[in-house]
């Protein structure tokens, strides 16, 4: 099998690959194995080429393919004979300008003496219809030379390959395009392709671009949605690398950002209709009102089309550079209600001085085998040029001598010419005409187009440009030669190396395969008569953005940024949590717990107040807590002090008329001594209450510990010393007993309370002197508040005053059990009885409770137990003689006393 055999089997099966070529194949080889191909195709499947293609003569051929036209023909199959495709049809303005601003660029190049003096380029232009084996066809081509045309293009000698091409292809075509002559070193610039894979320079290495890559701009948009808190997002893609590569970026920078993408459909170009009618369905449905579209604008003019009859006008769109100027989407009238507002990502916009005077004077009579030209012309101007008219102004042009005359016998199958079609009169000018062609005000893919000219002229500039004169000697044999001997792998070094700049100012460089990043930012804005019309509010330079948002005319019409959310941000005072199975945009607003807070929109977590600080009401920030103790100016506090104060006017009442009544048998029959002081150790039981009450202080800690410890174990003492002196007396009473009351004489009496009252002054000066009770703040169960309270620094301490206490209880207890039926009119031991079985059920339910109690409520059970064993006594022991004394004079007598 022949290496040419090899090739056309491996292009056949759309993995084209040139490396058999480069093993055989040099110069002349080389260029008739491409012929061969190129034969073989166009005897297959009819020439596409031949009637889209246009030329011109120079010392260098520079090739562009661009993508001229939009839809894609019919292949023509009907098994009589073989397949053959129609001429594509839908000429496309922007492309057409890219291609007349390569021919302007050349234009201005040759007419520089700076620039590739004594060179003279020319330009070989295929139309590849945005199919892929086009593109590739037309590259081997432009590559193999004019004699591997399909019968046409016979104009430029067979030497006359190109040393440099110039896409205006998707990134799809570039990518086979460049792995297609990488391994002949043919280098290819790019004003439209903008995969990021392509600045891979191990695969395509052959390949520059002057637009940047696609990162860039869909970077650009997710720092668009993060910037107005779209969090909810819709994307429409289109089935390439363009739409699939831009979502994966725009994915990757919006994870760390709350920001989800609620659906991603895709637009295919073969079935766009079907298409077209189930994604404006899915948006119409959709909870998300921002729509970020990657693909084409054809395909989006379908899609506003279907949103447009379902009356889809209030969502947002995010464009990027495919269609967001798109001129044909701006002049249709039927979409101004679905594309206003409009925000998107544009190629840098610029101005090409003498651009708009060249279109102008663009004429088919100068120009008769500028095929896409006459096609402007007759649907710009609605007439046939089938038939040549003179022109009623002829204009001169400098070049006219070197156009190249290209056979227009195909004309009729391009152009059929209708009846009701008139033909062109000859008078027809672009001059005073406004429309989207003549307008260069705001050049994007064509300013691509020019840098790309001028890239690739810089290259040949460096690589034929000669030492001067006097310089050292080199090796200047391939950068000497003549034009005609360049080869594509020295351009391909030099192109590297470019860094010049522009006519107009401009630094220009690449930067491995691509450029420094500049994008425009443009809003769609409705006109006062009601267009469209595309205004820049801002720029995007590297990774930088500069928007004047207040410029922004939204899709509601308004300034007022569009809300686009599944779940609207949670307030502060609010965190988020995740719905279950959900996106983690959609959610629900849970309050903060008491003590944490959130003081952002959209907080994710709630975050615990320091010690000390508590959560406000509202849960957004932490305030000091509130120093919370038993204080007289609440309501316990009032009810406790109340009740202490009355029990030491009680207390102090019963003393003054036991003091009145002194010499009265009630009074004297039972040590009236005790019982005096009996009614102050009560009167201090319920004074030191008080103590407890107000802000914790060093003194009052100790104080009130203390003050209760003595008071109890005076007033007990009290209680036991007159329980032993009645079974004492009684004792006595009984034979062999008369010398027992020696031993309990009034002396004897005092010295035992003061005894027993001793000993608890000395455990309590041993407890306050090695670990005292101090103020503390306690934040407890109620962390609004800090409780002060006074700690037990030694809970040992305060156990063994209780427990002394107890235990002197305990004892009077059973003595006065034990007293309880002595004979007598007046037995003061039974009162005992029931005082101190109070005043133990007291203690006992005091242990728990002050255990279980918080902050000051543990105070307040511990003075309510104070007070009511303090009650108990006093009522138990002195209300029957005060009633006696009071009540009952009659019954204060010695008689009724000793009746018994």
């Amino acid at each position: 099998m022949s290496w040419v055999s090899l090739l056309l089997t491996a292009w056949s099966s759309r993995a084209p690959s040139l490396l058999l070529v480069v093993m055989v194949s040099r110069d002349v080889g080389l260029r008739v194995g491409l012929e061969r191909v190129q034969t073989s195709m166009c005897s297959r499947w009819g020439s596409p080429i031949e009637e889209s293609s246009q030329g011109q003569d120079g010392d260098i051929v520079i090739g562009g393919l661009f993508t001229l036209h939009y839809k894609t023909p019919d292949l023509d199959i009907d098994f009589v004979k073989p397949p053959h495709y129609n001429p594509c049809t839908g000429l496309q303005i922007e492309p057409l300008m890219s291609m007349y601003a390569m021919e302007f660029a050349l234009e201005e190049i040759n007419s520089n003496p700076s620039l590739l003096p004594g060179v003279r380029l020319s330009y070989r232009i295929l139309d590849s219809c945005g199919r892929h084996p086009w593109a590739l066809l037309g590259a081997l081509s432009l590559v193999g030379g004019d004699s591997s045309t399909c019968n046409s293009m016979a104009v430029l000698p067979s030497s006359h390959s190109v040393p440099v091409i110039i896409d205006g292809d998707a990134s799809r075509s570039a990518m086979i395009l460049s792995r297609t002559l990488a391994p002949l070193f043919i280098p290819m610039i790019s004003y439209l392709a903008s995969c990021p894979c392509l600045s891979d320079r191990r695969q395509y290495p052959n390949f520059f671009r002057t637009i940047p890559s696609d990162i860039y701009q869909a970077k650009a948009m997710a720092r668009l949605a993060i910037r107005f808190n779209w969090s909810w997002i819709g994307a429409v893609l289109s089935d390439d690398d363009y739409g699939r590569l831009a979502i994966q970026v725009f994915e990757e920078e919006i994870r760390e950002s709350g920001v989800c993408v609620e659906f991603s459909e895709i637009l295919r170009r073969e079935t766009i209709k079907e298409d077209a009618i189930r994604v404006a369905t899915t948006i119409q449905h959709s909870t998300a009102r921002v729509i970020l579209i990657f693909t084409w604008y054809t395909d989006v003019e379908e899609l506003f089309l279907q949103l447009a009859k379902i009356n889809v006008t209030d969502r947002q769109f995010l464009a990027s550079e495919a269609w967001s100027t798109s001129s044909d989407l701006l002049h249709n009238v039927a979409l101004t209600k679905v594309a206003s507002g409009v925000l998107g990502v544009a190629i840098r916009s610029a101005g090409i001085p003498g651009f708009e005077q060249f279109l102008r004077r663009l004429h088919p009579s100068d120009r008769p085998g500028d095929f896409f030209l006459r096609e402007f012309w007759e649907k710009e101007f609605g007439c046939s040029l089938s038939t040549t008219q003179p022109k009623a102004t002829p204009l001169s042009r400098s070049d006219s001598s070197t156009k190249t005359n290209i056979s227009t016998a195909s004309h009729a199958n391009r152009f059929p010419l209708a009846a009701s079609i008139p033909l062109c009169s000859g008078r027809e000018t672009l001059e005073g005409v406004q429309n989207s062609f003549t307008d260069t005000s705001h050049l994007r893919a064509a300013y691509n187009a020019y840098l790309a000219v001028y890239a690739a002229a810089h290259g040949l500039h460096s690589l034929l440009l000669c030492p001067d004169d006097g310089s050292s000697p080199t090796d200047n044999s391939s950068t000497c030669s003549p034009p005609y001997n360049i080869t594509p792998k020295e351009l391909l070094e030099h192109l590297n190396m470019v860094n010049f700049t522009t006519p107009h100012g401009e630094r220009f460089f690449f930067e491995g395969a691509d450029i420094p990043a500049v994008y425009d930012l443009v809003n769609w804005k409705t006109t006062p008569d009601g267009s469209l019309d595309i205004f820049t509010i801002g720029r995007l330079v590297g990774s930088y953005i500069h928007l004047n948002e207040s410029a922004i005319q939204w899709s509601t019409g308004s300034t007022q940024v569009p809300i686009s959310v599944c779940s609207e941000s949670c307030p502060p005072g609010t965190r988020r949590a995740n719905r279950k199975g959900e996106p983690v945009c959609c959610f629900d607003c849970i309050p903060c717990a008491d003590g944490e807070v959130s003081n952002e929109t959209g907080s994710h977590q709630c975050k615990r107040c320091p010690i000390e600080f508590w959560s406000n009401p509202g849960h957004t920030a932490c305030i000091p807590c509130k120093v919370d103790f038993l204080s007289f100016n609440e309501t316990m506090g009032m009810v406790l002090t109340t009740a202490a104060v009355s029990g030491a006017a009680v207390t102090t009442a019963v003393f003054v008329v036991f003091l009145h009544h002194r010499h009265t048998p009630v009074v004297r029959a039972n040590n009236s001594e005790l019982s005096f002081l009996l009614l102050l150790s009560l009167k201090l039981c319920f004074l030191c209450a008080l103590v407890f009450i107000g802000r914790p202080s060093v003194w009052s800690c100790r104080l009130q510990q203390a003050a209760f410890g003595i008071s109890f174990v005076l007033c007990v003492s009290c209680l036991q010393v007159k329980t032993i002196v009645v079974l004492a007396a009684f004792r006595s009473a009984r034979p062999g007993g008369g010398g027992l009351m020696k031993w309990f004489g009034t002396s004897q009496q005092r010295g035992s309370v003061c005894f027993y009252t001793c000993i608890q002054v000395v455990i309590c000066v041993i407890w306050l002197s090695l670990s005292p009770p101090t103020p503390h703040r306690d934040l407890g169960f109620q962390g609004s508040k800090v409780n002060l309270q006074c700690a037990m620094s030694s809970v040992v301490g305060f156990a063994v005053v209780l427990g002394y206490i107890g235990f002197l209880a305990c004892l009077c207890l059973l003595l006065a059990f034990l007293a309880r039926k002595l004979p007598d009119n007046f037995n003061e031991a039974k009162f005992i009885t029931f005082s101190m079985l109070i005043f133990c059920a007291v203690w006992v339910a005091f242990v728990p409770a002050y255990i279980s109690s918080p902050g000051k409520y543990s105070v307040a059970v511990e003075i309510f137990a104070i007070l009511a064993s303090s009650y108990g006594l006093l009522l138990c022991i002195f209300a029957p003689k005060c009633f006696i004394i009071l009540l009952r004079p009659e019954r204060n007598t010695k008689k009724h006393l000793m009746g018994r």
